[in-house]
């Protein structure tokens, strides 16, 4: 199984840093974050993962062409010339993918989540896309996902207002997808899987979740 890991975007939140340097080689303890993301994906049991990639690619191209601990796990890099979405830039990896069942992850996101776990309850359902919940304290800031008993998604609230929450579950940033969902994106233009893609997938009840509360940051700021 492979993953698309979505590393396109110019990491707004983190400038001045984001400036020279994209995103997804910002050092964590010393360590570039990707290579975080990549040991995540190894981890989990998958077989290779897909990069696209958008702002400053050469760079994250360049410093994972000489990691010998990449060996048996492939890496791909689809890189867009212009702004595709989140949508679009998994459509623009499409051609990298095996036609089989994989997994998306944004590239900012920090976590110790069981993606094994994750994998097999998608597998064991009807869905056509399977998505990671996690809840936080304060989550006016993230999209807020509110889901039945049998964690069928039913409606999305984006950064809503105080007297709008009704759950603290957000969506983590981590997806399972069948690859029938490849033929829901058009190619070519910026599409965003949150606003386009899962509402039609939920619409037609073929959305499920999975909640884990495991470690959980979004690293796309400072703090």
């Amino acid at each position: 199984m492979q993953a698309v890991v979505l590393v396109g975007g110019q990491g707004t939140r983190l400038r001045p840093v984001t400036y020279d340097i994209p995103k997804a080689l910002v050092p964590l303890r010393n360590r570039p974050f990707i290579g975080y993301m990549l040991d995540f994906l190894r981890g989990s049991g998958l077989d290779g993962a897909v990069l696209s990639l958008g702002y400053l690619p050469d760079p994250i191209q360049e410093y994972l062409g000489d990691k010998q601990e990449l060996d048996g796990f492939s890496v791909d890099y689809a890189v867009e010339n212009k702004t595709l979405g989140t949508a679009g830039g998994i459509k623009n990896a499409e051609r990298y993918l095996d036609g089989d069942t994989f997994v998306v992850v944004n590239g900012d996101v920090l976590t110790g989540m069981d993606l094994r776990k994750a994998i097999e309850l998608h597998k064991a359902s009807d869905a056509l896309a399977t998505i990671t919940l996690t809840s936080v304290e304060d989550p006016t800031a993230y999209g807020l996902v509110e889901v039945d008993h049998d964690m069928v998604v039913h409606r999305f609230i984006e950064k809503p207002a105080a007297d709008e929450v009704t759950t603290n579950l957000v969506n983590a940033g981590v997806y399972v997808i069948e690859p029938e969902v490849l033929a829901m994106i058009p190619p070519g233009r910026e599409v965003s899987i949150e606003r386009e893609v899962f509402p039609d997938l939920q619409a037609g009840g073929r959305l499920r979740a999975h909640v884990t509360s495991s470690y959980w940051r979004d690293i796309g700021t400072p703090r």
